[in-house]
């Protein structure tokens, strides 16, 4: 076998051409993902106000809003399983992004806040659908980048989309005063994004040939520190409100005029991109210690969103957008180095089913004590988070790549 600096400049180049396949996979489905977030972050930027005007209460919104991502996490269990079983990872990931997507210009056609609440929830079990495969296929190219950065780069696109879809549905509401002609303009980023996604699966038919090569020598199911992880997820979900609540609360007690309110999420996701990229290149320095830090920093978004005024709900509303920043970004990339290639799907889907279980819980709780009491929502909201911090610390402890397994490079 040849040795010596030749081979070493070829192993150098053959490093580099992975790694900037590596970097164009990523950049092409953050484009994926820029479109698809113009689609349905433009639509839940007014789903709280819009079902207002079908008649919702405060409950029935926060209700809607915790059930359809219940039954979308949970699903990811399945489909996560689905993709490691199968290894049919695109077409999976096809086919939930085509629910995903189609059904938010069909809330044009709702005249009830039922129809509207089933349209939502088909758009989340879409996603569901398609994102443990899209993450582990993600995964492999990261490995090749960094994790955090890698995560953190699709994320900012990600998010850079859903500002544009808010402004979009906001330019659509001041033009024709009706949210119905906002919903129908949406179909516009929805074929593009499913056009750019065929375009992917077309260059890249197989990601897991940008995985940075590893020998497993002992693996002995998922690690004990992910379950530990995942203890931690589910307390930061459980206090998180949806921001249709949110939405909901700032029409409600600060009659803020229907056009604000998608422009405000148009800013907050605009500060979820940059969060996303500060947390994401701290991750890879870190680890777990920079998702600590986010935590600890956006725990106390709900008392200034909920308990202050104008401006202290904008604060308030911008600490919630640097936490789904970070939560966004380096949750999944911390999946990626506690589980091995083979097992991802299912620990992708594992991952999201708890976050969206106890997000539905949080969410249907803080629907409720809305309508009893907005103090009581507060603190239940600041006290899971806080606790989430304690647990995160536990598993910041270990900074190994793949607890529980020895590996080679």
């Amino acid at each position: 076998m040849e040795t010596g600096p030749n081979s070493e400049r070829a192993a150098q180049g053959g490093q580099s051409v992975n790694r900037n396949a590596a970097m164009k996979f990523v950049v092409l489905l953050g484009f994926v993902s820029f479109f698809a977030d113009m689609t349905y972050e433009g639509a839940r930027s007014v789903t709280g106000p819009f079902l207002a005007t079908l008649g919702a209460s405060g409950a029935i919104v926060g209700l809607v809003a915790g059930l359809g991502e219940f039954i979308g996490y949970g699903l990811r269990i399945v489909s996560g399983y689905i993709s490691d079983k199968t290894g049919q990872y695109w077409i999976i990931t096809e086919i939930g992004y085509c629910l995903n997507l189609l059904a938010v210009p069909m809330l044009a056609l709702a005249g009830n806040w039922q129809l509207a609440a089933a349209l939502l929830i088909l758009e989340r079990t879409g996603k569901a659908i398609r994102n443990p495969a899209r993450d582990a296929m993600l995964s492999h190219a990261t490995s090749q980048i960094g994790h955090g950065w890698g995560f953190a780069l699709h994320e900012a696109m990600d998010q850079i989309g859903a500002v544009m879809g808010p402004l979009l549905v906001a330019l659509a509401i001041g033009t024709c005063d009706q949210y119905r002609a906002a919903f129908r303009i949406l179909l516009i980023p929805a074929l593009l994004a499913l056009g750019v996604l065929g375009m992917a699966r077309i260059l890249y038919p197989k990601p897991r040939s940008l995985e940075v090569k590893t020998t497993v020598i002992q693996s002995k199911g998922l690690p004990r520190k992910f379950w530990i992880y995942i203890l931690a997820i589910a307390l930061v979900a459980a206090g998180y409100a949806d921001f249709p609540l949110i939405a909901f609360h700032l029409k409600k007690a600060a009659s803020m005029p229907d056009t604000w309110v998608p422009l405000l999420y148009a800013g907050t996701m605009g500060i979820d991109a940059v969060a996303a990229l500060v947390f994401g290149k701290l991750y890879d320095k870190v680890k777990v210690k920079s998702l600590i830090a986010a935590v600890g920093l956006s725990a106390f978004f709900a008392p200034l969103a909920f308990l202050g005024s104008i401006k202290a709900a904008m604060v308030g509303i911008a600490l919630w957008g640097i936490g789904m920043g970070a939560q966004e970004s380096i949750l999944r990339a911390a999946v990626a180095e506690m589980v091995v290639p083979e097992r991802r799907g299912s620990a992708y889907g594992i991952f999201n089913a708890g976050y969206g279980f106890f997000w539905f819980v949080g969410s249907a709780l803080m629907g409720i004590f809305y309508d009893i009491s907005i103090p009581v929502l507060v603190g239940f909201s600041v006290l899971t988070q806080l606790c989430s911090v304690a647990v995160l610390v536990a598993v910041s402890g270990n900074s190994r790549e793949y607890p529980g397994i020895d590996t080679i490079r």
